[in-house]
């Protein structure tokens, strides 16, 4: 009997030691990982609040962005409005031109001939005198 409670002595005592020694890590553990979170939570929480100010930051240039693209968008179409205008008035003038051309031209020979007569009919003494009249001599 008494080696049969020698042996169950020596389980005892070995499962003691084997629950002392699993409390022991679990208390270990919990100290370390009290320790790390204790030193590392402040760094996180820093580059945490850099990330939504970074965020923050990103949101707020790509409203801008947008923003911007949309503006950009409407000058280019209002500079194409204008081009197209000016394309239009160029080409209304151009016919303009083209229509009083033989019109202007009826009237510059009859304006000749008038200056002609008034000067006594000397092309180079109505070209004399129209020259004078606009210098005021």
């Amino acid at each position: 009997m008494n080696a049969l409670l020698g042996q169950y002595r020596s389980a005892v005592i070995a499962v003691a030691a084997v629950v002392l020694l699993g409390l022991g890590a679990m208390a270990g553990a919990g100290i370390a990982y009290w320790l790390v979170a204790g030193h590392y939570r402040p760094i996180v929480k820093g580059l945490q609040d850099k990330v939504e100010a970074s965020a923050s930051t990103l949101a707020s240039c790509r409203t801008t962005a947008s923003t911007l693209e949309g503006q950009v968008g409407q000058q280019n179409q209002d500079l194409n409005d204008l081009r197209k205008a000016a394309d239009d008035r160029a080409a209304r003038a151009e016919a303009d031109q083209q229509k009083a051309g033989p019109a202007t031209a009826q009237d510059y020979q009859a304006a000749n001939r008038l200056q002609q007569e008034s000067t006594g009919g000397d092309p180079a003494s109505a070209a004399s005198a129209i020259i004078d009249k606009e210098l005021g001599l």
